[in-house]
């Protein structure tokens, strides 16, 4: 019992320990990072576009990898026009209204 007790602790205590995403900055280096300085690799987004009108026990069962590659597109983001203004113009923009 108390091995058992031990081995779930243990489990608690590494499953926190390598969960956190290790950081190689420590100090003045991490208090002043700026990441907008630094590039990142864009991510590929992809939406399913076929429209399937399952109900009940068949949506319970749809097996998400059967659907087929011609049925997803790809999504592009774009910025903003909001991106741009500052003060009380970025604080009351409205994205309903396209200027």
């Amino acid at each position: 019992m108390k091995s058992t007790r031990l081995i779930v602790v243990l489990l608690f205590v590494s499953a926190s320990v390598f969960a956190q995403k290790r950081n190689e900055l420590i100090g003045p280096e991490h208090k002043n990072y700026k990441p907008w300085m630094h590039k990142t690799e864009n991510t590929v987004v992809f939406k399913n576009t076929s429209k399937k009108a399952l109900k009940g026990s068949e949506i319970k069962n749809h097996k998400v990898w059967d659907t087929s590659n011609k049925d997803l597109k790809l999504i592009s983001f774009t910025k903003s026009n909001k991106t741009k203004l500052t003060g009380p113009a970025y604080k009351n923009y409205k994205p309903w209204k396209k200027d």
